[in-house]
């Protein structure tokens, strides 16, 4: 009996580290291309930071509000309510059933889309009153909002259905294609950056245009590969389908709950549009570079294990759930904590890097990088939203997070009152990164809570390599960098090439002691650390 007991456990250890090994596999695909697009959308703000500085407020809320409603039509609630419910379809139903839903999904959402996106358009030149009513104190600003949002309006139908392809092709672990897509948007903003800035009396209309031409490029660039998997169908309308009726009961609380990372950054918009002139790409450019290990890492992560974890839930395997989030965790705070610590420690440096040239001032590096610390401060939170967040989207619970999402609402919404006065856009990006550990938080307990996520063994010891390796990361951070005030009077060549070095000895160092405390990759690709 012993034996046979033994056996059952070799079997499921070996199951799991499949498993992990498989997520490892995914998420890497996701993540390398992830970080091409992350990479190229820095080249483009680095390009648009040249040629425009900080002059670009009006294009970033013209830019920012169909934005908004993607992180909520797409990225946002209806990825979380959508792919449970395709995964369980295409685990429990035939393929001409799950064209069906695809078919009248499609339609549905899409006719959504195009009301919304008409109505804007009628609207538009009232919406820059909702989203950034400070600029109505520059009357020239706020009616060249509008002007912009109106070309930059209909990107969200093309976003939305870009995602909603992408969410079909990573049902079917397909996940390189959907990653690679923004990178479309990227090439084409760069490109219309530095050819197109020419054509127009407004500079600022060539990044519209861009906007523009990009969301449609993204859209038909997955077409083809939905066609391959037999998917690519005619869109109907049918509200009474039993799967466009599910979707739409998981996606309406969830409108609110899934996104609340956005609006939050969005009343931080609000309120900056009050602040200093600047304010708004301050802000911008801080999240942009915060962002960037968020997108590589934990994005790349939850839009991995939100089908895994919804297959698993479907197939009934709670063991198989729980693994699959502990995996998840120890993967985020492998990730998350030296690169918040390496954002917060090099901010100035990092900024004066990559932005001091062109119409950027030493004054906007420095009000950028204060931004950047807060925001780093909150990375961690940022992360373990993306990969706890699906643990209740994969059980087809969106009201879970509707409700911390609308207490998180609220912290935010305090502490922006507290800190906005003394700190300025600094205190907006601060209380951002409070009310977002606020809200980890709550998902963390709701989880442990209901039972599905139960940590595995070896944690006391895996946390304790973690602080060992990020005490060695502050050490040799503080030893290479130096004064931060010295950046901004070295030359761009000595700025880059003291940066890879610290970048470089600090990745070196962090894998180094991670590798003597005796962590191996044996235990990232499984789902057991011992």
């Amino acid at each position: 009996m012993d034996k046979q007991n033994a056996a059952v456990e070799e079997i499921t250890e070996k199951t799991a580290r499949i498993a992990g090994s498989s997520l490892l596999r995914s998420s890497s695909v996701v993540s390398v291309f992830t970080l091409l697009s992350r990479v190229l959308g820095l080249v483009r703000d680095v390009v648009v930071a040249q040629y425009f500085g900080t002059r670009i407020d009006a294009f970033l809320v013209a830019f920012k509000i169909p934005n908004f409603f993607r992180r909520l039509f797409a990225e946002g609630a209806f990825s979380v309510a959508f792919v449970p419910v395709l995964s369980e379809y295409r685990t429990r139903r035939p393929l001409d059933e799950v064209q069906l839903l695809v078919s009248r999904v499609s339609g549905t959402l899409g006719l959504v889309l195009l009301a919304v996106t008409v109505l804007a358009l009628l609207l538009a030149e009232h919406l820059p009153w909702l989203f950034a009513p400070g600029f109505a104190m520059d009357p020239g600003k706020f009616a060249l909002t509008g002007d912009l949002l109106r070309i930059t309006f209909p990107y969200l139908l093309f976003i939305a259905m870009t995602a909603f392809a992408g969410g079909v092709l990573n049902s079917y672990g397909r996940f390189a294609i959907p990653a690679f897509t923004p990178v479309l948007l990227n090439l084409v903003l760069i490109a219309a950056t530095i050819f197109a800035v020419d054509w127009f009396e407004e500079p600022l209309f060539a990044l519209a245009w861009g906007v523009f031409f990009a969301g449609l490029l993204q859209l038909l660039f997955q077409l083809p590969f939905l066609a391959r998997l037999q998917l690519l169908v005619r869109p109907t309308v049918k509200r009474d389908d039993e799967g466009v009726k599910r979707i739409v009961g998981l996606m309406v609380p969830a409108l609110f709950g899934v996104s609340v990372s956005q609006i939050n950054l969005l009343l931080d918009t609000v309120l900056a549009s009050f602040l200093e002139n600047g304010s708004v790409s301050w802000l911008y450019y801080a999240d942009r570079l915060n962002n960037l290990p968020l997108g590589i890492f934990a994005i790349a992560i939850g839009v991995v294990i939100l089908p895994a974890l919804s297959s698993k839930h479907a197939a009934e395997q709670a063991d198989g759930f729980a693994r699959t989030l502990d995996w998840a965790l120890r993967m985020v705070l492998l990730l998350a904590l030296p690169a918040a610590l390496a954002l917060a420690l090099l901010a100035q440096p990092l900024m004066a890097t990559i932005f001091y040239h062109g119409e950027m001032t030493a004054y906007d590096i420095v009000q950028m990088s204060a931004a950047l610390q807060a925001y780093a401060s909150g990375l961690l939170a940022f992360m373990l939203i993306k990969i706890l967040a699906p643990g209740y989207f994969a059980r087809q619970d969106t009201r879970t997070p509707v409700r911390i999402g609308i207490q998180a609402m609220v912290v935010n919404m305090v502490f922006n009152l507290i800190l906005v006065l003394p700190l300025a856009h600094v205190g907006l990006a601060l209380a951002t990164a409070i009310s977002s550990y606020f809200n980890a938080l709550m998902l963390y307990l709701g989880l442990r809570k209901a039972g599905v996520l139960q940590h595995q063994s070896g944690w006391p010891g895996f946390i304790a390599k973690l602080a060992l390796a990020n005490a060695a990361l502050l050490g040799t951070i503080l030893w290479l960098m130096g004064a931060a005030a010295d950046w901004l009077l070295w030359s761009a060549t000595e700025r880059m090439l003291q940066m890879a070095l610290v970048v470089a000895a600090g990745v070196v160092v962090y894998v180094l002691v991670l590798l003597m405390a005796g962590l191996r990759p044996r235990h990232v690709r499984g789902a057991l650390f011992d």
